[in-house]
């Protein structure tokens, strides 16, 4: 057995490092080194699945983790993950479950006594390529290509929330103190109300991850970046968003579970982004961005939000239609409490004839409906800002904007006076703003659209 633990290491390494060799892009590496954490995350929870369905189980041996051998774990990872993403030009996607497939149906059954497989193995292999291999594939080759930004977002985020929910409470718990038991075991009013103060946390965060991909057309990987600086949602008032909501996560679990382990491991975390990792990033940004990265970040804390959002450049503008009840008292709203680099315009100067609320960015960034609204109140501070990236989360836009056309108004031309109202829709887009007309209504000094940037 000593034997093909080691076997089961070596060669997917060595293949590793065949592949390396073959991709010496860095932004290419960086992807395999994704898909490795996706497959590592993906083969430890289809472990926790197969011993439940009895596809197949170990042989208790010394080095493993809640009973998958160590060795074997990092192998089986390198083999469908980094691997397959490395030789991505001349292995084509259909090709990889297939040969992946093969290499497992040889492997597994000549590795007993130390994998001991049930009848229904193969099925559990079946799900493991498909549930696994295949999205972790999918993941590291459009990061290294650079395509398809929403789904390698949406995959990232599934990796991400893996890792922060699951795996690392799950390693605290085995090697300190605490227990999943101590949680799934709580009244159910209790685990509600824990999932809510869960998700209250977490908002910042996943409002920032879209800010990345619609704003800065990037993900949160470091080396998947955004293209642009992003300075706006939840970046105009805190510089780390994402780790603010992924310790808060933590340190949520560790008192629910109960555990000082996994409680210290997220300060050690905290340590190790304010005393290694900043510094280390901070002549790559600088080198990105210049000067508008230094100006941002002089006066954007990493983890103390700002009151007031940071708003340089061009301002927003907002165009809602006053003729319009609801809509005139959004703007009303809005304007008695002076939202910072945001303009209030009519609707009815904008060039085109608009059905519903329209928002465009300093950087030519567009959203229109309830999403539009929800950018303004990103203008006024902290608490409604919070307010608007709720607003805005998947699912929740759409609800909104559901209810908004059913009950309050449904969309009509802008300054039709006596018909229904328009309403905001959750639809948004990354299309260039156009500049509006001249002429402003009565209730607000007329302002041009910001001109589009790059």
């Amino acid at each position: 057995m000593t034997v093909a633990r080691y076997l089961c290491l070596a060669v997917p390494l060595a293949l590793l490092l065949c592949a390396l060799r073959f991709e010496r892009d860095r932004a290419a590496r960086g992807a395999a080194l994704l898909a490795f954490v996706a497959t590592a995350l993906g083969v430890a929870a289809l472990h926790e699945v197969a011993r439940l369905a009895g596809w197949w189980s170990f042989t208790p041996v010394a080095g493993a983790y809640r009973g998958l051998p160590v060795d074997l774990w990092l192998g089986w990872a390198v083999l469908w993950g980094p691997v397959p993403v490395l030789l991505r030009r001349v292995l084509p996607v259909p090709l990889v479950p297939g040969l992946l497939l093969f290499v497992d149906a040889v492997a597994m059954p000549a590795l007993a006594p130390l994998v001991r497989l049930g009848p229904h193995w193969l099925l559990g292999e079946l799900v493991g390529l498909l549930v696994v291999a295949l999205p972790a594939h999918l993941l590291g080759r459009w990061s290294a290509d650079r395509r398809r930004l929403g789904p390698r977002v949406a995959l990232q985020m599934a990796v991400f929330a893996a890792l922060v929910l699951w795996f690392v409470p799950s390693l605290a718990f085995e090697v300190g103190d605490g227990d999943w038991r101590r949680i799934t075991e709580l009244p159910r009013s209790a685990l509600a109300a824990l999932a809510q103060v869960g998700l209250v946390v977490a908002v910042p965060a996943l409002a920032a991850v879209r800010e990345f991909a619609v704003r800065g057309g990037g993900t949160p990987f470091p080396w998947d970046p955004p293209r642009r600086l992003v300075t706006t949602g939840p970046y105009a008032y805190l510089a780390n968003p994402m780790q603010v909501g992924a310790t808060g996560l933590l340190l949520l679990i560790a008192a629910a579970g109960r555990s000082l382990t996994l409680a210290l491991g997220a300060v050690v975390a905290v340590a190790f982004t304010a005393g290694v990792a900043r510094p280390h990033e901070t002549p790559d940004l600088a080198g990105r961005y210049g000067t508008a990265w230094r100006a941002y970040r002089a006066r954007v804390r990493d983890w103390w939000p700002r009151r007031c959002p940071y708003q340089i450049g061009v301002p927003a503008t907002l165009w809602l239609d006053l003729t319009c009840g609801p809509c005139g008292r959004v703007a009303e709203f809005l304007r008695r409490r002076r939202p910072v680099g945001l303009r209030l315009v009519t609707a009815a100067d904008h060039p085109r004839t608009l059905w519903r609320a329209e928002y465009a960015g300093g950087d030519g960034h567009v959203e229109r409906g309830v999403a539009a609204v929800a950018r303004g109140l990103e203008h006024l501070g902290l608490g409604w800002a919070y307010v608007g990236w709720v607003l805005r989360l998947p699912g929740v836009a759409w609800f909104a904007q559901l209810v908004t056309d059913a009950m309050i108004a449904p969309p009509r031309p802008a300054g039709t006076r006596g018909a229904a109202c328009p309403t905001p829709s959750s639809a948004s887009s990354t299309a260039r703003s156009r500049p509006s007309g001249s002429t402003g209504s009565p209730a607000y000094r007329p302002a041009p659209s910001p001109p589009p940037q790059a």
